[in-house]
């Protein structure tokens, strides 16, 4: 059954690299809306979903389109956060962020997070779970248990609209999948590493992405005729300019996949022009 056309599917790939989606097998998300090379508004997990849960997703700067240039307008507008843009933005809402901008507006808010910045043992965690009805830390687990938990929700919520996030963790270093042929405590992808394993990190994250795909394919359609965003956090080098992995800024590190359906309807820039 296919949700209310007014929710959302909001899903961070964590770390995926702009070329490693390009590369991937994964026509469920492709499927949702043209891929777009974007620009991410941080280099490493917690900076870059506070900017989001503030309404400020990857962006295209070189388009004047909605929702693909949150300078020009933005899919989820915080009430007073920012410069209000140059058209109508996707949703308003009203909140501490859009997270809770979203509860207040009556829909049933539900998340799940494989990275740690996202751990309920860590205070800062708070920041990104607080304002969720119900939510998931899953760690290692996979996306099988994320989506496991989301399943339940969506069947005790039949009315309500649905405000939905996932940060799926397979594409983060290590690189590993469940019933991956690769020893999940071999990481390829060291910062200041010496060891040039560039290949082998661009093999992993394209079959975790393709994974990811494979597992997420029937939320993705159920969420069809609704509102779907599904981006990369951050990126990770591998090896350009001697650094490897994120959380400093570099062209790799900022360069994300974006793709959104909003109600329904892929973003193109091209229809929006």
């Amino acid at each position: 059954m296919r949700v209310t056309p007014d929710s959302v599917l909001f899903i961070t790939i964590d770390s995926c690299r702009f070329d490693t989606f390009v590369a991937a097998n994964a026509p469920a998300m492709k499927a949702i809306s043209p891929l777009y090379r974007a620009q991410a508004p941080a280099h490493f997990t917690y900076a870059s979903h506070m900017a989001m849960f503030a309404g400020f997703t990857p962006g295209v700067a070189e388009l004047e389109t909605p929702f693909l240039n949150p300078k020009f307008a933005r899919l989820f507008r915080l009430d007073r956060a920012g410069a209000p843009g140059h058209a109508r933005p996707g949703f308003s809402v009203s909140g501490d962020d859009i997270v809770s901008g979203f509860r207040n507006a009556r829909y049933a808010t539900v998340g799940t997070a494989a990275m740690g910045w996202f751990d309920p043992k860590t205070p800062v965690s708070k920041k990104l779970t607080g304002s969720f009805e119900q939510f998931l830390f899953t760690g290692d687990k996979g996306v099988a248990a994320q989506l496991a938990f989301i399943e339940k929700a969506l069947a005790r919520e039949t009315r309500r609209n649905l405000f939905i996030f996932m940060n799926i963790g397979e594409t983060h270093v290590p690189y590993y999948h469940e019933g991956a042929p690769w020893d999940r405590a071999d990481n390829p992808c060291l910062p200041f590493q010496k060891v040039n394993r560039a290949e082998t990190c661009r093999e992993r994250q394209r079959l975790c992405c393709e994974y990811v795909d494979r597992m997420i394919a029937p939320l993705l359609e159920r969420f069809a005729d609704a509102t779907i965003v599904v981006c990369g956090d951050h990126g990770d080098c591998w090896g350009e300019d001697g650094l490897w992995e994120h959380g400093i800024s570099h062209p790799m590190t900022l360069t994300v996949p974006l793709l959104i359906r909003y109600r329904g309807r892929p973003v193109d820039e091209a229809a929006a022009g």
